[in-house]
C-alpha cells in the first residue's frame, strides 16, 4: 500500500500562486507516476498533469499548460505542484494519485492510490 497526503491548498486571489506537495509513504517503488486531479463542484473529477518516476516526461491538461508545473524530488517521495496565475475557474479540491507504471496515464481509473485531497479557493 502506499499512503499519499496533500498539502499546500488554500486561499488566493486570482493572478496569485500556491504550490501544493504530496509526500508518498508506504510501499513506494521506483517506476511509479504521480499525477495531480482536481474537482470543481458540480464537475466531475478532472485530470490536471503527471509526471514520471524520473521526472523526465510530464503531461499537462490544456487549461492548465504555461500556468502549472509539476516536479517530483524522489529521495524525499514527494511531488509539488505549483501553480501560478491562478484563475477562479481552478477553484476544486486537487487530489494526488499514484501508480505503478512507465507511462503517463491520464485516466483517474489508471491510478491505484489517492490522497485525501486538499482545497484551492481562488477569488475574483
Amino acid at each position: 500500500q502506499v499512503q499519499l497526503v496533500e498539502s499546500g491548498g488554500g486561499l488566493v486571489q486570482a493572478g496569485g500562486s500556491l504550490r501544493l506537495s504530496c509526500a508518498a509513504s508506504g510501499r513506494t517503488t521506483s517506476n511509479y507516476i504521480m499525477g495531480w486531479f482536481r474537482k470543481a463542484p458540480g464537475k466531475e473529477r478532472e485530470f490536471v498533469v503527471a509526471i514520471t518516476w524520473s521526472g523526465g516526461l510530464t503531461y499537462y491538461a490544456d487549461s492548465v499548460k504555461g500556468r502549472f508545473t509539476i516536479s517530483r524530488d524522489n529521495a524525499k517521495n514527494t511531488a509539488y505542484l505549483q501553480m501560478n496565475s491562478l484563475k477562479p475557474e481552478d477553484t476544486a479540491v486537487y487530489y494526488c494519485a499514484a501508480t505503478n507504471s512507465i507511462v503517463i496515464f491520464t485516466k483517474e481509473g489508471q491510478y491505484d492510490y489517492w490522497g485525501q485531497g486538499t482545497q484551492v479557493t481562488v477569488s475574483s
